[in-house]
Protein backbone atom coordinates (compact mmCIF):
# COMPACT_ATOMS: atom_id res chain seq x y z
CA UNK A 1 0.00 0.00 0.00
CA UNK A 2 2.85 2.08 0.85
CA UNK A 3 4.29 1.54 -2.32
CA UNK A 4 1.42 2.34 -4.27
CA UNK A 5 0.99 5.59 -2.47
CA UNK A 6 4.24 6.70 -3.15
CA UNK A 7 4.35 5.82 -6.82
CA UNK A 8 1.13 7.77 -7.28
CA UNK A 9 2.66 10.76 -5.30
CA UNK A 10 5.84 10.79 -7.41
CA UNK A 11 4.27 10.66 -10.50
CA UNK A 12 1.85 13.41 -9.85
CA UNK A 13 4.49 15.29 -8.68
CA UNK A 14 6.97 14.71 -10.93
CA UNK A 15 5.05 15.30 -14.17
CA UNK A 16 4.94 18.95 -14.30
CA UNK A 17 8.58 18.97 -13.20
CA UNK A 18 9.73 16.67 -16.24
CA UNK A 19 8.26 19.52 -18.69
CA UNK A 20 10.15 22.36 -17.74
CA UNK A 21 13.76 22.47 -18.68
CA UNK A 22 16.57 23.84 -16.85
CA UNK A 23 16.86 27.05 -18.61
CA UNK A 24 12.91 27.89 -17.98
CA UNK A 25 13.78 26.67 -14.22
CA UNK A 26 16.72 28.85 -13.77
CA UNK A 27 15.64 31.85 -15.22
CA UNK A 28 11.78 31.52 -12.79
CA UNK A 29 14.77 31.45 -9.50
CA UNK A 30 16.55 34.19 -11.12
CA UNK A 31 13.93 36.19 -11.42
CA UNK A 32 12.20 35.15 -8.15
CA UNK A 33 15.68 35.92 -6.17
CA UNK A 34 17.10 39.57 -7.99
CA UNK A 35 12.52 40.22 -8.06
CA UNK A 36 11.72 40.35 -4.17
CA UNK A 37 13.98 37.96 -1.96
CA UNK A 38 17.52 39.71 -2.60
CA UNK A 39 15.72 43.53 -2.15
CA UNK A 40 14.29 42.57 0.96
CA UNK A 41 17.47 41.50 2.51
CA UNK A 42 19.59 44.42 1.46
CA UNK A 43 16.69 46.73 3.10
CA UNK A 44 17.06 44.27 6.37
CA UNK A 45 20.28 44.73 6.38
CA UNK A 46 19.83 48.99 6.09
CA UNK A 47 17.18 48.77 8.62
CA UNK A 48 19.97 46.86 11.00
CA UNK A 49 22.68 49.19 10.14
CA UNK A 50 20.58 52.00 10.67
CA UNK A 51 19.21 50.99 13.99
CA UNK A 52 22.63 49.71 15.28
CA UNK A 53 23.61 53.66 14.50
CA UNK A 54 20.82 55.07 16.22
CA UNK A 55 21.72 53.37 19.44
CA UNK A 56 25.04 53.72 19.55
CA UNK A 57 26.29 50.42 18.90
CA UNK A 58 30.38 50.97 18.60
CA UNK A 59 30.60 48.76 15.34
CA UNK A 60 27.70 50.86 13.95
CA UNK A 61 30.08 52.53 11.28
CA UNK A 62 31.64 48.81 9.89
CA UNK A 63 27.68 47.46 9.78
CA UNK A 64 26.62 50.72 7.64
CA UNK A 65 29.85 49.92 5.24
CA UNK A 66 28.51 46.50 4.89
CA UNK A 67 24.82 47.17 4.42
CA UNK A 68 25.49 49.89 1.80
CA UNK A 69 28.35 47.38 0.08
CA UNK A 70 25.89 44.72 -0.05
CA UNK A 71 23.09 47.05 -1.14
CA UNK A 72 24.77 48.09 -4.20
CA UNK A 73 25.60 44.89 -4.96
CA UNK A 74 21.84 43.29 -4.46
CA UNK A 75 20.49 46.12 -5.95
CA UNK A 76 22.53 45.77 -9.01
CA UNK A 77 22.62 42.29 -9.33
CA UNK A 78 20.44 42.16 -12.37
CA UNK A 79 22.46 44.69 -14.11
CA UNK A 80 25.95 42.09 -13.16
CA UNK A 81 23.71 38.93 -14.35
CA UNK A 82 22.90 40.88 -17.66
CA UNK A 83 26.49 41.65 -18.20
CA UNK A 84 27.86 38.11 -18.03
CA UNK A 85 25.16 36.82 -19.91
CA UNK A 86 26.23 39.14 -22.48
CA UNK A 87 29.88 38.24 -21.83
CA UNK A 88 29.12 34.24 -22.03
CA UNK A 89 27.28 34.33 -25.43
Amino acid sequence: MKKHTFLSFTLLVMTPLAHASVESSLLGLKSALLGSVLPIFAVIALGFAAFSFFTGNPNAKQHLIYAVSGAVILFGAQSIVDLIERVVR
